[in-house]
């Protein structure tokens, strides 16, 4: 099975309209099996994203730093009748001089991870992206969608719907490389990488055949690593083998894909959004890229969608600490 296994101790049952999130229980399970994620939250000043951070604390995923008005934000805790009394309030005036605290706070090691609260996403990316004193790496910072579909036995990770509107082939190999990356964190294995298009042959008149193909020679290379990388594939038989059987195509990815990588932000938006009206789906959300995970939430998203994503920042947050560990050694 190439979901992340069950860890001992039970995760809290998530539901939503009735049915169970066996996948992002099995997530959340084994982000409790981790320590606790210092995270600083940019900016928590409504109920929705108030509330997201104390489930996620009582469920024992985070120990958030709260960034922001302090009234607003105990404000928004005396709506939801809940006592933040323990938790760190680190104050900043106003939504844009949130997100700055929030990248110092990571910046000075008192945090590994970001979360946006209820400011927009642009103020947040602003202060991560910026050239003096953000978080940037050699990395080309791109969002993941983790998406559990109803009825699919494995999440389904979609890159890059959010940050990356027209990425080059450049930007790709980065985009392709964190979603490897984050499909290991999550223990998937192997992970499957479906390079995206509208077809399955590669066309020059369709620049994104193009792309794709010039992608898997560059896994192949070993520019690329830790998946197994094919493309160009259409949706239907990066997902499902008996389309990928009637297509006749040859491949470890066809029909079984974990990771998609659509063309552009377009396709990528339309996907998710896709699979979230008309199939019932979540989307937990995550940016890679940046020193550390960016939990990357929309004010539309339900209460188990943010703990997901919470859950998926644990994992990256600890992939990332064992490599350190490993450098140093």
């Amino acid at each position: 099975m190439e979901a992340v296994m069950t860890v001992a101790g039970p995760a809290q049952n998530l539901s939503q309209h009735g049915r169970r999130h066996d996948k992002y229980e099995r997530l959340v399970a084994a982000a409790q099996s981790l320590p606790k994620l210092k995270v600083a939250v940019a900016h928590p000043c409504d109920e929705a994203s108030l509330g997201a951070v104390i489930e996620a604390t009582e469920l024992g995923l985070i120990d958030p730093i709260l960034v922001g008005p302090p009234i607003k934000i105990k404000a928004a805790a005396e709506k939801l009748g809940k006592d933040i009394s323990q938790m760190r309030i680190a104050e900043a005036s106003h939504s844009h001089a949130s997100a700055e605290e929030a990248v110092n706070l990571v910046r000075s090691g008192q945090a590994e991870a970001l979360m946006k609260g209820s400011l927009h996403t642009d103020e947040l990316m602003g202060a991560v992206v910026r050239r003096e004193g953000g978080l940037r790496t050699a990395r080309r910072i791109s969002h993941c969608f983790v998406m559990d579909v109803p009825g699919h036995e494995t999440p389904l990770i979609i890159t890059d719907a959010a940050v990356n509107i027209a990425p080059t082939l450049e930007d790709k190999v980065h985009i392709v490389q964190n979603a490897i990356d984050l499909a290991r964190a999550m223990r998937v294995d192997p992970v499957r990488v479906a390079i995206l298009s509208a077809m399955e042959t590669v066309n020059p008149k369709v620049p994104s055949t193009i792309e794709a193909a010039a992608l898997c020679k560059m896994a192949d290379r070993g520019q690329i690593t830790g998946g197994i990388v094919d493309g160009p594939l259409a949706l239907d038989n990066a997902i499902d083998l008996g389309a990928a059987k009637i297509k006749k195509i040859q491949s470890p990815v066809a029909g079984q894909a974990n990771v998609l990588v659509v063309p552009d932000l377009e396709a990528g938006n339309m996907l998710a959004k896709s699979l979230t009206f008309l199939a019932d789906a979540d989307a937990a959300g995550i940016v890679l890229g940046a020193r550390v995970p960016i939990i990357l939430t929309s004010r539309a998203d339900s209460t188990v969608t943010r703990l997901a994503s919470c859950a998926v920042a644990s994992l990256v947050a600890d992939a990332q600490r064992r490599q350190l560990t490993v450098q140093e050694v």
